[in-house]
């Protein structure tokens, strides 16, 4: 059986107050919809509709990458409306779920329930029984429990708003019968829209057999609609993601304080302080301290490593044992073996360092191989880029730099070479052998600093 899943994201999210269409607006980094889109892969979608409408074709092209068809809603003329623009991209499916956009947090097994609660009937909806129900519609059983209809929270009367089962607005049906029901729905309502909740009238009304499954939660079937809702959905989601963590054997020194923007494998027994953000994919192997107010994006990072406080690691790969910070920029290509030391205020780019070498103190490596036990000392600076293209600095192993030497590429320091501190080195610097270029220190007798005149 062939299932299509329609994702409905045309809506304008006016109390967003945003030119940003609302489903792109991101939730842990990512775009509101980039979470429903794996979502409807995660359950075995075939054929993956989206309609999108406001924001024209802002929405398609912030998510291209994802193998999906796209329908225009060109109008906004209510829910239905828009399910029926997504039809014709459906016609060789068995059966159609719809999902929401702007409702991020739903889960694959919530919505595999549904769809087994409905395989032996025409229509499936997903309920939910939540503290405050206001804004949702509300779901009007029989004397035997059947659903009969959904009344909009718009038009429901006293005793209907009393009522404290809802529709969450997620449902599943035959697609030729979904199809009927769709071209019958009507716009004699309060809002004047095709509402796709009248589906569920229509089909208790054919004599159709209506299934229902309920949510295991109301954060899953939370809608965003301000960015009040937003941030509390935020929220939740980081705190249920630290929790796994926690779970897993990381210890969060304050869960309430760690931010997860991707996707983090663990070793045994890592530690992370507080306000550190991961991002993309990240890698940390047994026994790493990650210190506070550290941000972390798609890098590894070897067993017993420490990266300290304020850090910014990006697209690199650090080996075992080394330490690094505080106030350390790994830029991307930067690749450490173990035992590496990178101290405070020091940044390395698209270059490889060897076996327990240091750079310890404000200087920029980049576009270099540094071997292993080299010490660069502090304020070195390779002089990587000429204006129009960047040159390698090669640096053999056991060299020493000394403090506030420029390296201007292309350059090769030889193994167990001593630069001389202060030096500006342009050519080629021999092995074990001490290299210098200093301009010749002067004194001049008689000078006098010059002095403000006095004001008058």
């Amino acid at each position: 059986m062939k299932l299509g899943v329609v994702i409905l994201a045309a809506g304008q999210g006016t109390r967003m107050r945003s030119r940003l269409p609302k489903v792109l607006h991101r939730l842990a980094g990512r775009p509101l919809l980039a979470h429903v889109l794996d979502t409807a892969r995660a359950i075995g979608a075939d054929r993956i509709c989206v309609v999108y409408g406001h924001g024209g074709e802002l929405v398609p092209q912030a998510l291209a990458a994802y193998d999906c068809v796209w329908a225009e809603q060109a109008q906004q003329m209510g829910t239905g409306h828009a399910v029926m623009q997504a039809m014709p991209s459906l016609a060789d499916v068995d059966r159609v779920l719809v999902l929401y956009g702007d409702v991020p947090l739903i889960g694959a097994d919530t919505l595999r329930q549904l769809c087994a609660a409905a395989e032996r009937a025409d229509l499936g909806i997903l309920t939910a029984v939540l503290k405050d129900p206001a804004g949702y519609g509300r779901i009007l059983r029989d004397a035997a429990g059947e659903v009969l209809r959904i009344v909009e929270h718009k038009d429901a009367g006293e005793a209907e708003l009393g009522i404290a089962e809802v529709n969450t607005g997620f449902l599943t049906a035959d697609r030729a019968r979904l199809n009927d029901w769709l071209l019958r729905i009507g716009a004699d309502n309060a809002q004047r829209e095709h509402y796709l909740t009248d589906v569920v009238g229509l089909a208790v009304a054919d004599g159709a057999r209506v299934a229902t499954s309920r949510a295991t939660s109301e954060e899953e079937v939370a809608g965003i609609n301000d960015r009040v809702q937003l941030a509390a959905l935020e929220r939740y989601y980081q705190t249920r993601r630290a929790e796994e963590l926690m779970r897993a054997g990381v210890t969060l020194l304050d869960p309430g304080r760690f931010d997860i923007r991707g996707r983090l494998a663990a070793g045994t027994d890592v530690t992370i302080d507080i306000n550190v953000v991961i991002e993309g994919e990240v890698t940390l192997g047994d026994r790493v301290y990650i210190g506070p107010n550290c941000l972390l994006r798609d890098c590894r990072i070897g067993t017993g490593t420490e990266v300290y406080s304020n850090c910014f690691i990006e697209a690199s790969s650090i080996g075992a044992g080394a330490r690094i910070g505080p106030f350390a920029r790994l830029r991307p290509e930067a690749d450490l073996a173990d035992s590496v030391h990178v101290g405070n205020f020091v940044e390395i780019k698209k270059s490889r360092v060897g076996v327990g070498s240091k750079v310890n103190h404000l200087s920029y490596v980049g576009d270099a191989r540094i071997g292993s036990g080299v010490n660069v000392g502090a304020g070195t600076i390779t002089c990587n880029y000429d204006g129009a293209n960047k040159h390698l600095t090669v640096i053999d192993d056991g060299a020493f730099i000394g403090s506030n030497t420029s390296l201007v590429a292309p350059v090769e320091i030889g193994a167990g070479a001593t630069i001389g501190a202060g030096s500006v080195i342009s050519r080629a610097a021999p092995a074990e052998k001490l290299t210098l270029a200093r301009g010749r220190q002067v004194t001049l007798e008689g000078w006098q600093r010059p002095k403000k005149r006095p004001k008058t």
